[in-house]
């Protein structure tokens, strides 16, 4: 763990929490919403998810970073593959089961999962390229 850089971790994450905004904002969030069948309205302002949020993509930061020294990776085009195996074999397989149960529609599991899947690829990108 004392090879992994840190900052990079913290730019990492941040870039991932900025992503959501943009994300879960102008991007998509209309369709987000419809999607949860809530409204604007709908949503009680809380702090809660938004520390979730960010703790859990400091998490995935410091796993990709990890995961990228003991693998050898060298530059942010292998970063951005390991993120991309990381988002589509863990992170978003795992989100198909969760959709299956919960009866997600595939817009929604699109969306969801997409988000997480180009922030790995983001990050991976950011902690290949910056040992």
């Amino acid at each position: 763990m004392e090879l992994i850089n840190w900052w990079a971790v913290l730019v990492a994450t941040l870039l991932a929490f900025g992503l959501g905004g943009i994300w879960y904002g102008p991007v998509f969030g209309a369709a987000w919403m419809r999607e949860l069948g809530k409204a604007p309205e709908d949503i009680e302002p809380s702090p809660r998810p938004f520390v979730i949020s960010f703790f859990t993509a400091l998490v995935t930061a410091v796993v990709l970073a990890w995961l990228a020294i003991e693998l050898g990776v060298q530059g942010w085009l292998d970063g951005a593959l390991l993120g991309l195996v990381m988002g589509i074999g863990f992170i978003a397989t795992a989100m198909a089961s969760d959709s299956a149960f919960c009866g997600w529609s595939l817009k929604l599991f699109l969306i969801q999962s997409g988000y997480r899947v180009l922030y790995s690829v983001l990050m991976g990108a950011l902690l290949g390229g910056w040992q």
